[in-house]
């Protein structure tokens, strides 16, 4: 079954109107956050700035951020440190269970070793008896 568009939210749907009327801030100011390279929206074949769900929440919280004082030299470069926190994130995910696969095999391996060792310690008290007469 085919989703809904709305479903999408990478989908790049809403135009600059759009989206200033939802969030309620001016046309120039979403116009400005491309310029800064804050939010990127894609283009439509007709070259008109076309937002995505996901875009949109970013501009809502770029506003917040711009609300408490913030340039928008510095909010880009606190969202590029995000990004940057989420990918050291998964990377530190991914390594740890690494970590884990290899402490498993290690476990495995010294129980193995255990228990031969228990079978070879087996044998040789059986070797150090006296013979039965």
């Amino acid at each position: 079954m085919p989703s809904l568009p709305l479903v999408d939210e990478y989908l790049p749907l809403f135009t600059v109107g759009q989206v200033s009327e939802m969030l309620e801030i001016q046309q120039a100011f979403l116009r400005r956050l491309d310029e800064y390279r804050v939010v990127r929206p894609s283009r439509s074949a007709g070259g008109q700035r076309r937002y995505t769900r996901r875009e949109i929440t970013v501009v809502q919280y770029v506003v917040n951020l711009v609300d408490e004082g913030m340039t928008l030299t510095a909010v880009r470069r606190v969202l590029e440190l995000e990004e940057r926190v989420r990918e050291l994130e998964t990377q530190r995910d991914a390594l740890q269970a690494q970590l884990e696969a290899h402490r498993e095999a290690l476990r495995a391996a010294v129980a193995e070793r255990d228990a031969r060792l228990a079978r070879l310690t087996a044998g040789r008290r059986e070797d150090d008896k006296p013979p039965d007469r």
